[in-house]
Protein backbone atom coordinates (compact mmCIF):
# COMPACT_ATOMS: atom_id res chain seq x y z
CA UNK A 1 0.00 0.00 0.00
CA UNK A 2 1.38 3.29 -1.18
CA UNK A 3 1.81 6.11 1.55
CA UNK A 4 -1.12 8.15 -0.35
CA UNK A 5 -3.18 5.46 0.29
CA UNK A 6 -2.34 4.47 3.66
CA UNK A 7 -2.69 8.19 4.58
CA UNK A 8 -6.20 8.44 2.90
CA UNK A 9 -7.13 5.11 4.73
CA UNK A 10 -6.30 6.76 8.15
CA UNK A 11 -7.87 9.55 7.89
CA UNK A 12 -11.43 7.85 6.74
CA UNK A 13 -10.90 5.22 9.17
CA UNK A 14 -10.85 8.43 11.92
CA UNK A 15 -13.90 10.08 10.24
CA UNK A 16 -15.85 6.81 10.89
CA UNK A 17 -15.02 6.82 14.93
CA UNK A 18 -15.43 10.38 14.89
CA UNK A 19 -19.20 10.06 13.40
CA UNK A 20 -19.88 6.71 15.66
CA UNK A 21 -18.80 8.91 19.13
CA UNK A 22 -20.42 11.63 18.16
CA UNK A 23 -24.05 9.92 18.18
CA UNK A 24 -22.93 8.60 21.27
CA UNK A 25 -21.80 12.03 22.82
CA UNK A 26 -24.78 13.29 22.36
CA UNK A 27 -26.74 11.03 24.05
CA UNK A 28 -29.06 12.10 27.06
CA UNK A 29 -29.41 10.22 30.28
CA UNK A 30 -32.73 8.36 30.62
CA UNK A 31 -35.25 10.42 31.99
CA UNK A 32 -36.90 10.37 35.68
CA UNK A 33 -40.44 9.76 34.09
CA UNK A 34 -39.22 7.06 32.10
CA UNK A 35 -37.26 5.54 35.04
CA UNK A 36 -40.28 6.10 37.64
CA UNK A 37 -42.31 4.12 35.18
CA UNK A 38 -40.92 0.74 35.46
CA UNK A 39 -43.33 -1.86 35.73
CA UNK A 40 -43.74 -5.65 35.04
CA UNK A 41 -46.01 -6.38 31.93
CA UNK A 42 -49.21 -8.87 32.78
CA UNK A 43 -51.10 -8.21 29.34
CA UNK A 44 -48.97 -10.90 27.19
CA UNK A 45 -50.32 -9.29 24.26
CA UNK A 46 -48.11 -6.20 24.92
CA UNK A 47 -44.46 -7.87 24.77
CA UNK A 48 -43.08 -7.00 21.37
CA UNK A 49 -40.19 -9.08 22.04
CA UNK A 50 -39.59 -12.62 20.65
CA UNK A 51 -37.97 -15.49 22.48
CA UNK A 52 -36.74 -18.08 20.21
CA UNK A 53 -35.27 -21.40 22.05
CA UNK A 54 -32.37 -21.87 19.20
CA UNK A 55 -31.18 -25.66 18.44
CA UNK A 56 -27.89 -27.42 18.69
CA UNK A 57 -28.34 -28.03 15.10
CA UNK A 58 -28.87 -24.61 14.07
CA UNK A 59 -27.18 -22.42 16.34
CA UNK A 60 -28.02 -19.26 13.70
CA UNK A 61 -31.69 -19.95 13.07
CA UNK A 62 -35.23 -18.98 14.72
CA UNK A 63 -37.09 -21.97 14.22
CA UNK A 64 -39.43 -21.87 17.38
CA UNK A 65 -40.67 -19.10 19.21
CA UNK A 66 -41.86 -19.67 23.17
CA UNK A 67 -44.78 -17.29 23.15
CA UNK A 68 -45.66 -15.79 27.18
CA UNK A 69 -49.88 -16.94 27.43
CA UNK A 70 -49.41 -19.79 25.27
CA UNK A 71 -48.46 -22.65 26.78
CA UNK A 72 -48.63 -25.31 23.82
CA UNK A 73 -45.25 -23.67 22.47
CA UNK A 74 -43.21 -24.83 25.45
CA UNK A 75 -43.91 -28.31 24.29
CA UNK A 76 -43.75 -27.16 20.25
CA UNK A 77 -40.27 -25.85 20.63
CA UNK A 78 -38.70 -28.77 22.93
CA UNK A 79 -38.42 -26.54 26.22
CA UNK A 80 -36.38 -28.86 28.54
CA UNK A 81 -38.04 -28.30 32.04
CA UNK A 82 -35.42 -29.73 33.81
CA UNK A 83 -32.49 -28.63 32.68
CA UNK A 84 -30.40 -24.97 32.91
CA UNK A 85 -31.86 -22.18 30.77
CA UNK A 86 -29.50 -19.26 29.35
CA UNK A 87 -31.24 -16.02 27.91
CA UNK A 88 -29.47 -14.01 25.58
CA UNK A 89 -29.84 -10.42 25.13
CA UNK A 90 -28.27 -8.91 22.11
CA UNK A 91 -27.22 -4.76 21.94
CA UNK A 92 -27.77 -2.25 19.63
CA UNK A 93 -27.26 -2.70 15.77
CA UNK A 94 -27.00 -0.69 12.85
CA UNK A 95 -28.29 -3.40 10.45
CA UNK A 96 -31.10 -5.07 12.26
CA UNK A 97 -29.78 -8.00 11.77
CA UNK A 98 -28.07 -9.99 14.49
CA UNK A 99 -24.42 -9.98 14.85
CA UNK A 100 -22.28 -12.76 14.30
CA UNK A 101 -21.53 -13.63 17.92
CA UNK A 102 -25.09 -14.75 18.23
CA UNK A 103 -24.54 -18.00 16.93
CA UNK A 104 -21.29 -18.37 18.04
CA UNK A 105 -22.27 -17.93 21.53
CA UNK A 106 -25.31 -20.81 21.23
CA UNK A 107 -23.09 -22.73 19.62
CA UNK A 108 -20.77 -22.27 22.71
CA UNK A 109 -23.09 -22.37 25.13
CA UNK A 110 -25.25 -26.38 24.06
CA UNK A 111 -21.31 -27.53 23.69
CA UNK A 112 -20.68 -26.71 27.72
CA UNK A 113 -24.49 -27.83 28.86
CA UNK A 114 -25.50 -29.94 25.26
CA UNK A 115 -29.02 -30.41 27.67
CA UNK A 116 -29.73 -26.78 28.86
CA UNK A 117 -32.59 -24.29 26.55
CA UNK A 118 -30.68 -21.27 24.91
CA UNK A 119 -33.48 -18.64 24.86
CA UNK A 120 -32.35 -15.52 22.05
CA UNK A 121 -34.47 -12.07 22.67
CA UNK A 122 -35.37 -10.84 19.66
CA UNK A 123 -35.53 -7.06 20.07
CA UNK A 124 -34.36 -6.03 16.62
CA UNK A 125 -36.70 -3.82 15.76
CA UNK A 126 -36.08 -1.53 18.82
CA UNK A 127 -32.27 -2.38 19.07
CA UNK A 128 -31.98 -0.82 15.41
CA UNK A 129 -32.99 2.70 15.94
CA UNK A 130 -31.29 6.07 16.94
CA UNK A 131 -28.73 4.98 20.17
CA UNK A 132 -30.96 7.15 22.36
CA UNK A 133 -34.09 5.51 21.53
CA UNK A 134 -32.93 2.17 21.45
CA UNK A 135 -31.25 3.06 24.45
CA UNK A 136 -34.41 3.90 26.29
CA UNK A 137 -36.05 0.73 24.64
CA UNK A 138 -34.06 -1.52 26.89
CA UNK A 139 -36.47 -0.48 29.72
CA UNK A 140 -39.60 -2.02 28.27
CA UNK A 141 -37.32 -5.27 26.68
CA UNK A 142 -36.50 -5.86 30.46
CA UNK A 143 -39.98 -5.53 31.59
CA UNK A 144 -40.46 -8.11 28.85
CA UNK A 145 -38.11 -10.48 29.65
CA UNK A 146 -39.37 -10.38 33.18
CA UNK A 147 -42.42 -10.89 32.13
CA UNK A 148 -41.30 -14.26 30.20
CA UNK A 149 -39.28 -15.44 33.17
CA UNK A 150 -42.61 -15.01 35.96
CA UNK A 151 -44.21 -17.18 32.85
CA UNK A 152 -42.43 -19.92 33.46
CA UNK A 153 -41.76 -19.85 37.07
CA UNK A 154 -45.35 -19.52 37.37
CA UNK A 155 -46.82 -21.32 34.75
CA UNK A 156 -44.89 -24.31 35.09
CA UNK A 157 -42.84 -24.72 38.28
CA UNK A 158 -39.57 -23.80 36.36
CA UNK A 159 -36.90 -22.68 39.39
CA UNK A 160 -35.35 -19.33 38.59
CA UNK A 161 -32.06 -21.00 40.13
CA UNK A 162 -31.73 -22.61 36.54
CA UNK A 163 -31.97 -19.19 34.80
CA UNK A 164 -28.59 -17.09 33.65
CA UNK A 165 -29.33 -13.78 31.89
CA UNK A 166 -26.09 -12.47 29.18
CA UNK A 167 -26.75 -9.09 28.35
CA UNK A 168 -24.17 -7.68 25.95
CA UNK A 169 -23.69 -3.87 25.50
CA UNK A 170 -27.32 -2.51 25.67
CA UNK A 171 -28.60 -6.18 26.31
CA UNK A 172 -27.04 -5.86 29.37
CA UNK A 173 -29.09 -3.27 30.69
CA UNK A 174 -32.17 -4.62 29.97
CA UNK A 175 -31.04 -7.74 31.79
CA UNK A 176 -30.38 -5.78 34.93
CA UNK A 177 -34.43 -4.42 34.14
CA UNK A 178 -35.50 -7.76 34.00
CA UNK A 179 -33.56 -8.88 36.95
CA UNK A 180 -35.12 -6.38 39.34
CA UNK A 181 -38.81 -6.95 38.61
CA UNK A 182 -38.83 -10.57 38.44
CA UNK A 183 -41.10 -11.65 41.17
CA UNK A 184 -37.90 -13.60 42.19
CA UNK A 185 -34.46 -13.37 41.72
CA UNK A 186 -32.60 -15.00 38.74
CA UNK A 187 -29.66 -16.70 39.81
CA UNK A 188 -27.22 -15.18 37.64
CA UNK A 189 -26.78 -12.19 35.34
CA UNK A 190 -23.92 -12.04 33.11
CA UNK A 191 -22.87 -8.19 31.58
CA UNK A 192 -20.52 -8.45 28.71
CA UNK A 193 -19.55 -4.94 28.27
CA UNK A 194 -22.47 -2.92 29.38
CA UNK A 195 -23.42 0.53 27.43
CA UNK A 196 -22.13 3.40 28.44
CA UNK A 197 -23.33 6.72 26.66
CA UNK A 198 -26.94 7.17 28.65
CA UNK A 199 -26.31 4.66 31.86
CA UNK A 200 -22.69 5.87 33.22
CA UNK A 201 -24.44 8.04 35.55
CA UNK A 202 -28.21 6.79 35.37
CA UNK A 203 -30.09 5.27 38.16
CA UNK A 204 -29.57 1.93 39.09
CA UNK A 205 -33.44 1.22 38.37
CA UNK A 206 -32.91 1.20 34.59
CA UNK A 207 -28.86 -0.05 34.68
CA UNK A 208 -27.28 -3.76 35.27
CA UNK A 209 -26.78 -3.69 39.19
CA UNK A 210 -25.67 -6.30 42.07
CA UNK A 211 -28.99 -6.24 43.04
CA UNK A 212 -30.78 -7.34 39.80
CA UNK A 213 -29.72 -11.31 40.08
CA UNK A 214 -28.47 -13.64 42.98
CA UNK A 215 -25.24 -12.85 41.74
CA UNK A 216 -23.78 -10.60 39.31
CA UNK A 217 -20.51 -10.76 36.81
CA UNK A 218 -19.34 -8.47 34.47
CA UNK A 219 -16.54 -7.97 31.70
CA UNK A 220 -15.87 -4.84 30.76
CA UNK A 221 -13.66 -4.59 27.58
CA UNK A 222 -14.02 -1.21 25.70
CA UNK A 223 -14.21 1.43 28.64
CA UNK A 224 -12.05 4.10 27.14
CA UNK A 225 -11.72 8.00 27.39
CA UNK A 226 -14.19 10.06 29.80
CA UNK A 227 -16.89 8.40 30.98
CA UNK A 228 -19.79 10.01 29.15
CA UNK A 229 -17.76 8.94 25.93
CA UNK A 230 -16.88 5.46 26.69
CA UNK A 231 -18.54 2.77 24.84
CA UNK A 232 -18.30 0.66 27.43
CA UNK A 233 -19.70 1.55 31.37
CA UNK A 234 -16.71 2.75 33.58
CA UNK A 235 -17.83 1.77 36.88
CA UNK A 236 -18.45 -1.12 38.17
CA UNK A 237 -22.07 -2.51 37.95
CA UNK A 238 -21.85 -5.80 39.19
CA UNK A 239 -20.52 -8.20 42.33
CA UNK A 240 -17.61 -8.96 40.30
CA UNK A 241 -16.33 -6.56 38.04
CA UNK A 242 -13.41 -8.04 35.34
CA UNK A 243 -11.30 -5.58 33.41
CA UNK A 244 -9.05 -7.38 30.96
CA UNK A 245 -6.18 -5.61 29.66
CA UNK A 246 -7.11 -2.87 31.93
CA UNK A 247 -10.76 -2.46 30.04
CA UNK A 248 -9.55 -0.42 27.51
CA UNK A 249 -8.43 -1.49 23.50
CA UNK A 250 -8.30 -4.80 23.53
CA UNK A 251 -5.13 -7.05 22.10
CA UNK A 252 -5.56 -7.65 18.32
CA UNK A 253 -8.39 -4.86 18.14
CA UNK A 254 -5.81 -1.90 16.88
CA UNK A 255 -6.16 0.16 13.86
CA UNK A 256 -2.58 -1.47 12.37
CA UNK A 257 -4.93 -4.82 13.26
CA UNK A 258 -7.48 -3.81 11.01
CA UNK A 259 -5.59 -2.21 7.92
CA UNK A 260 -3.98 -6.16 8.03
CA UNK A 261 -7.65 -6.97 7.99
CA UNK A 262 -8.24 -5.07 4.59
CA UNK A 263 -4.83 -6.26 2.89
CA UNK A 264 -5.63 -9.90 3.44
CA UNK A 265 -9.24 -9.20 2.60
CA UNK A 266 -9.85 -6.95 0.07
CA UNK A 267 -13.36 -5.77 -0.24
CA UNK A 268 -14.28 -7.72 2.67
CA UNK A 269 -11.94 -5.89 4.77
CA UNK A 270 -13.49 -2.65 3.86
CA UNK A 271 -16.74 -3.97 4.86
CA UNK A 272 -15.46 -5.28 8.22
CA UNK A 273 -14.25 -2.00 9.30
CA UNK A 274 -16.70 -1.64 11.83
CA UNK A 275 -14.66 -4.08 13.69
CA UNK A 276 -12.29 -0.88 14.45
CA UNK A 277 -14.93 0.21 17.12
CA UNK A 278 -16.64 -3.18 17.88
CA UNK A 279 -13.42 -5.34 18.01
CA UNK A 280 -12.79 -4.57 22.00
CA UNK A 281 -16.61 -3.69 22.53
CA UNK A 282 -16.98 -7.13 21.36
CA UNK A 283 -14.25 -8.98 22.90
CA UNK A 284 -16.52 -9.22 26.15
CA UNK A 285 -18.70 -11.94 24.03
CA UNK A 286 -15.48 -13.98 22.85
CA UNK A 287 -13.96 -14.22 26.20
CA UNK A 288 -17.12 -15.83 27.90
CA UNK A 289 -17.15 -18.01 24.47
CA UNK A 290 -13.41 -19.20 25.48
CA UNK A 291 -14.55 -20.01 29.01
CA UNK A 292 -17.13 -22.38 27.41
CA UNK A 293 -14.93 -23.76 24.93
CA UNK A 294 -11.35 -23.87 26.94
CA UNK A 295 -12.72 -25.46 29.91
CA UNK A 296 -8.52 -26.81 30.89
CA UNK A 297 -7.63 -22.87 29.98
CA UNK A 298 -9.76 -20.88 32.44
CA UNK A 299 -8.54 -17.36 32.50
CA UNK A 300 -7.35 -15.96 36.13
CA UNK A 301 -8.67 -12.53 37.19
CA UNK A 302 -6.93 -10.72 40.18
CA UNK A 303 -8.06 -8.22 42.55
CA UNK A 304 -6.63 -4.98 41.97
CA UNK A 305 -7.26 -1.22 43.21
CA UNK A 306 -6.31 0.03 40.07
CA UNK A 307 -5.19 -1.22 36.05
CA UNK A 308 -2.01 0.71 37.39
CA UNK A 309 -1.11 -1.36 40.05
CA UNK A 310 -1.80 -4.41 38.14
CA UNK A 311 0.23 -3.39 35.30
CA UNK A 312 3.23 -2.91 38.28
CA UNK A 313 2.42 -7.03 39.21
CA UNK A 314 1.24 -5.99 42.60
CA UNK A 315 -1.76 -7.88 42.13
CA UNK A 316 -1.11 -11.42 41.40
CA UNK A 317 -2.78 -12.85 45.61
CA UNK A 318 -5.60 -15.45 45.60
CA UNK A 319 -5.86 -15.24 49.18
CA UNK A 320 -9.32 -14.54 50.78
CA UNK A 321 -10.42 -14.87 47.04
CA UNK A 322 -8.47 -12.03 45.56
CA UNK A 323 -8.28 -14.07 42.23
CA UNK A 324 -11.24 -15.68 40.39
CA UNK A 325 -11.91 -17.39 36.91
CA UNK A 326 -13.21 -15.00 34.01
CA UNK A 327 -16.28 -16.37 32.46
CA UNK A 328 -18.80 -19.48 33.09
CA UNK A 329 -17.25 -20.88 35.73
CA UNK A 330 -16.61 -17.69 38.07
CA UNK A 331 -16.80 -18.45 41.61
CA UNK A 332 -19.52 -16.89 42.55
CA UNK A 333 -18.11 -14.38 45.64
CA UNK A 334 -20.99 -11.99 46.72
CA UNK A 335 -19.48 -9.09 48.67
CA UNK A 336 -20.67 -5.53 50.23
CA UNK A 337 -19.15 -4.05 47.64
CA UNK A 338 -18.29 -4.50 43.72
CA UNK A 339 -14.66 -6.48 43.52
CA UNK A 340 -13.09 -5.17 40.80
CA UNK A 341 -10.20 -7.53 38.76
CA UNK A 342 -7.70 -7.40 36.49
CA UNK A 343 -5.73 -9.26 33.89
CA UNK A 344 -3.94 -9.40 30.81
CA UNK A 345 -4.81 -11.53 28.02
CA UNK A 346 -4.08 -13.15 23.87
CA UNK A 347 -5.19 -11.47 20.91
CA UNK A 348 -6.93 -14.71 20.01
CA UNK A 349 -8.58 -17.64 21.88
CA UNK A 350 -7.31 -19.01 23.87
CA UNK A 351 -6.89 -16.26 25.38
CA UNK A 352 -5.28 -17.41 28.54
CA UNK A 353 -1.91 -15.90 29.54
CA UNK A 354 0.30 -16.95 32.42
CA UNK A 355 1.15 -13.45 34.59
CA UNK A 356 4.35 -12.95 36.83
CA UNK A 357 5.43 -10.55 39.00
CA UNK A 358 8.81 -9.51 38.50
CA UNK A 359 10.77 -7.45 41.79
CA UNK A 360 13.85 -6.36 40.82
CA UNK A 361 17.02 -4.14 43.05
CA UNK A 362 19.39 -1.73 40.72
CA UNK A 363 22.73 -1.12 41.63
CA UNK A 364 25.09 1.06 40.13
CA UNK A 365 28.68 3.31 41.33
CA UNK A 366 26.70 6.25 39.95
CA UNK A 367 23.52 7.62 40.62
CA UNK A 368 21.06 8.15 37.38
CA UNK A 369 18.24 7.50 36.16
CA UNK A 370 16.49 6.31 32.65
CA UNK A 371 13.20 6.43 31.54
CA UNK A 372 10.69 3.61 29.73
CA UNK A 373 13.69 1.24 28.56
CA UNK A 374 12.75 -1.46 26.04
CA UNK A 375 14.04 -5.38 27.81
CA UNK A 376 13.31 -8.56 26.06
CA UNK A 377 12.74 -11.37 28.99
CA UNK A 378 12.79 -15.25 28.00
CA UNK A 379 11.51 -17.81 30.15
CA UNK A 380 12.66 -21.22 30.58
CA UNK A 381 10.70 -23.95 32.61
CA UNK A 382 9.93 -27.86 33.25
CA UNK A 383 7.21 -27.67 30.78
CA UNK A 384 8.67 -25.42 28.05
CA UNK A 385 9.86 -21.79 27.15
CA UNK A 386 8.80 -18.59 26.35
CA UNK A 387 11.25 -16.26 24.32
CA UNK A 388 12.00 -12.63 24.22
CA UNK A 389 8.95 -11.21 26.09
CA UNK A 390 8.96 -7.74 25.13
CA UNK A 391 8.93 -5.32 28.73
CA UNK A 392 8.92 -1.63 28.96
CA UNK A 393 10.45 -0.64 31.80
CA UNK A 394 8.77 3.26 32.91
CA UNK A 395 11.51 3.71 35.11
CA UNK A 396 15.04 2.44 36.47
CA UNK A 397 16.96 4.28 39.10
CA UNK A 398 20.18 3.46 40.91
CA UNK A 399 19.57 1.84 44.44
CA UNK A 400 15.94 1.38 44.10
CA UNK A 401 13.42 -1.63 43.85
CA UNK A 402 10.87 -2.21 41.03
CA UNK A 403 8.25 -4.73 40.49
CA UNK A 404 6.89 -5.28 36.94
CA UNK A 405 4.14 -7.43 35.11
CA UNK A 406 4.99 -10.36 32.43
CA UNK A 407 3.08 -12.52 30.78
CA UNK A 408 2.93 -15.18 28.20
CA UNK A 409 0.31 -17.57 26.43
CA UNK A 410 2.62 -20.52 26.98
CA UNK A 411 2.39 -22.34 29.72
CA UNK A 412 6.12 -22.95 30.64
CA UNK A 413 5.36 -25.20 33.95
CA UNK A 414 7.38 -23.99 37.04
CA UNK A 415 10.58 -21.70 36.26
CA UNK A 416 14.00 -22.99 36.06
CA UNK A 417 15.63 -19.50 34.01
CA UNK A 418 15.39 -16.73 32.91
CA UNK A 419 17.19 -14.45 30.02
CA UNK A 420 17.40 -10.14 30.43
CA UNK A 421 18.58 -8.51 27.88
CA UNK A 422 18.56 -4.64 27.34
CA UNK A 423 17.59 -3.26 24.38
CA UNK A 424 18.59 0.14 23.15
CA UNK A 425 16.15 2.42 22.53
CA UNK A 426 16.81 3.32 18.85
CA UNK A 427 19.88 2.87 16.67
CA UNK A 428 19.55 6.58 15.66
CA UNK A 429 19.97 7.43 19.74
CA UNK A 430 22.74 9.98 20.63
CA UNK A 431 23.14 8.34 23.86
CA UNK A 432 24.08 5.11 22.39
CA UNK A 433 27.58 6.77 20.93
CA UNK A 434 28.47 8.56 24.11
CA UNK A 435 27.13 6.85 27.19
CA UNK A 436 27.15 3.08 28.99
CA UNK A 437 24.37 2.37 31.12
CA UNK A 438 24.16 -0.30 33.04
CA UNK A 439 23.21 -2.14 36.25
CA UNK A 440 24.54 -4.44 38.60
CA UNK A 441 21.54 -7.02 39.80
CA UNK A 442 22.05 -9.52 42.79
CA UNK A 443 18.87 -11.32 42.70
CA UNK A 444 15.65 -11.57 41.38
CA UNK A 445 12.50 -12.29 42.57
CA UNK A 446 9.30 -13.91 40.71
CA UNK A 447 5.91 -14.71 41.74
CA UNK A 448 3.60 -16.65 39.28
CA UNK A 449 -0.13 -15.80 39.71
CA UNK A 450 -1.08 -18.90 38.12
CA UNK A 451 0.92 -21.30 40.66
CA UNK A 452 0.77 -18.73 43.32
CA UNK A 453 4.26 -19.52 43.86
CA UNK A 454 7.54 -17.09 45.33
CA UNK A 455 11.02 -17.92 43.16
CA UNK A 456 14.65 -16.00 43.60
CA UNK A 457 16.94 -16.18 40.62
CA UNK A 458 20.25 -15.36 40.99
CA UNK A 459 23.34 -14.87 38.13
CA UNK A 460 24.04 -18.22 37.05
CA UNK A 461 28.25 -16.79 36.99
CA UNK A 462 29.07 -14.87 40.15
CA UNK A 463 27.70 -12.78 42.76
CA UNK A 464 26.19 -9.91 40.59
CA UNK A 465 25.37 -9.72 37.02
CA UNK A 466 25.76 -6.61 35.27
CA UNK A 467 23.19 -5.74 32.99
CA UNK A 468 23.82 -3.26 29.98
CA UNK A 469 22.22 -1.75 27.40
CA UNK A 470 22.67 -2.99 23.67
CA UNK A 471 24.93 -5.62 25.01
CA UNK A 472 23.62 -9.67 25.18
CA UNK A 473 21.49 -11.48 28.02
CA UNK A 474 22.33 -12.08 31.34
CA UNK A 475 21.59 -15.31 32.59
CA UNK A 476 19.56 -15.99 36.21
CA UNK A 477 18.80 -19.08 37.61
CA UNK A 478 17.06 -20.69 40.62
CA UNK A 479 18.72 -20.56 43.72
CA UNK A 480 17.42 -20.03 47.83
CA UNK A 481 17.19 -16.87 49.86
CA UNK A 482 20.88 -16.80 50.60
CA UNK A 483 22.72 -18.16 47.62
CA UNK A 484 24.98 -15.49 46.17
CA UNK A 485 24.15 -12.83 48.84
CA UNK A 486 26.21 -11.21 50.95
CA UNK A 487 25.48 -10.70 54.70
CA UNK A 488 22.84 -7.64 55.56
CA UNK A 489 21.58 -7.79 51.79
Amino acid sequence: MRSGEALALLIWMNCLLACCYKVLATTESPTTTTVTSLWKKTDFNDIESKFSLRTPEEPDEDTCYLIPGQEQTVDNCHFNQTSKTFVVIHGWTVTGMYESWVPKLVDALYKREPHSNVIVVDWLQRAQQHYPVSAGYTQLVGQDVASFIDWIEEQFGYPLDNIHILGYSLGAHAAGVAGSLTTNKVNRITGLDPAGPTFEYAEISVTLSPDDAEFVDVVHTYSVGTPDRSIGIQRPVGHIDIYPNGGSFQPGCSIGDTIRLIAENGIRGIIDMDQIVKCSHERSIHLFIDSLLYEEKPSMAYRCNSKEAFDRGLCLSCRKNRCNTLGYKVNKVRGKRSVKMYLKTNAQMPFKVFHYQVKVHFFAKRNFTVTNQPFLVSLYGTKGESENRPLTLAEMSTNKTYSYLIYTELDVGELLMLKIRWENESYLSWANWFKTYAFDVQKIRIKSGELQKKLIFCPQNGERATITRGKGPVVFVRCNEHSNMKKGD
